[in-house]
């Protein structure tokens, strides 16, 4: 087998020797191999070519777990959230909301999110989850407290305990791996992918929903067929294959085919 040669080439009064990639060895005619000065300038232009490198690395880090389509979904699942807080704090009321779908919401971010308590990903990651806790419990209190005398608990009468119990048994059975944090995750994930039932419930209930209300489940709805978009993304681009995420995504995502028909027609 032919071995390369390392390549040569001169830089002043110094030959730079390419030994490998971001590596360099420094030859003088005039100064010995160990000279102090050539040592330091080596030594410099290898700190340099390893900090591109890292740099480099970080920069394919973030690349490989954003895209557009995941940025647009976290998007419009915060224009969503803040569409729904923006309407119950302006009209002081939270008529045709569903507390109990909140209250899912809720128990979603906070099983989810559990890791903030354990590991740094990034600063965006970590204020959008911040984000999504807080506005989940804001939105709660204000249902629950606040404005609690306009809540209609008497249209809001979907039986959660139906949809908790299942999705915490299969949350045990199906997972990735059987740990605290990791069967916590995977409850989140089920249980967010049927979490909008009682307000869709309740929307049948009264045969009606007022216009805000369904801007904030068309958001809710656009970021999740966005999100199914994003793993399609990292499939063929990073191969990246989550089947529980993606199976949940797909659950979630019929369930708002019925609504985005109504709310496209009805334009």
């Amino acid at each position: 087998m032919r071995l390369s040669q390392p390549a040569v080439r001169p830089y002043g009064a110094l030959i730079v020797l390419a030994t490998s990639p971001g590596h360099v060895a420094l030859l003088s005619p005039s100064f010995s191999r160990e000279n102090p000065s050539l040592q330091r300038c080596k030594e410099e232009i290898n700190t340099r070519a390893a900090s591109r490198t890292t740099f480099q690395q970080r920069i394919h880090q973030i690349q490989r777990t954003m895209n557009i389509f995941r940025l647009t979904g976290d998007l419009s699942h915060l224009a969503a959230i803040i569409i729904l807080l923006l309407k119950i704090w302006k009209s002081r009321s939270c008529a045709g909301i569903s507390g109990k779908s909140q209250i899912l919401f809720a128990l979603v971010f906070t099983t989810r999110y559990l890791d903030l308590l354990t590991s740094f990903i990034s600063l965006y990651n970590t204020i959008m989850k911040v984000i999504y806790i807080a506005c989940a419990y804001a939105t709660v209190y204000l249902i629950y407290a606040k404005f609690k005398a306009t809540y209609d608990g008497n249209h809001d009468t979907f039986r959660v305990e139906f949809l908790v119990v299942p999705v915490g048994g299969l949350a045990f059975l199906v997972n990735h791996d059987f740990s605290p944090l990791e069967i916590l995750w995977t409850f989140s994930i089920y249980l967010e992918s049927v979490s909008i039932l009682p307000q869709l419930f309740m929307i049948s209930k009264t045969g009606e929903a007022e216009t805000i209300t369904t801007h904030y489940l068309f958001f809710l709805g656009l970021y999740r067929a966005l999100y199914l978009i994003n793993w399609i993304w990292r499939f063929y681009f990073e191969s990246f294959f989550d089947m529980i995420a993606i199976v949940a995504g797909i659950v979630q995502t019929i369930l708002y085919c019925d609504f985005f028909y109504l709310y496209v027609t009805k334009a």
